[in-house]
């Protein structure tokens, strides 16, 4: 059934070779802006939710 759309479709052979780019892109822009990131900023929003700060702002607000 599908094979019928997809050979009216021109080009069709390209779709998934610019899908795969775009994908790898993504991931590879992904890796270098994790790989960048300051530690202290990580450690920090992974203390977050731990810190009695961040509670005492919560119980404030209500």
């Amino acid at each position: 059934m599908f094979k019928y759309y997809f050979e009216q479709v021109h080009n069709v052979e390209v779709w998934p070779i610019i899908s795969l780019i775009i994908f790898f892109v993504f991931f590879v822009g992904l890796i270098g802006y994790v790989w960048k990131m300051r530690k202290d900023y990580v450690e920090h929003m992974g203390d977050l939710p731990l810190s009695d700060e961040s509670l005492n702002e919560f119980q404030s607000q209500e």
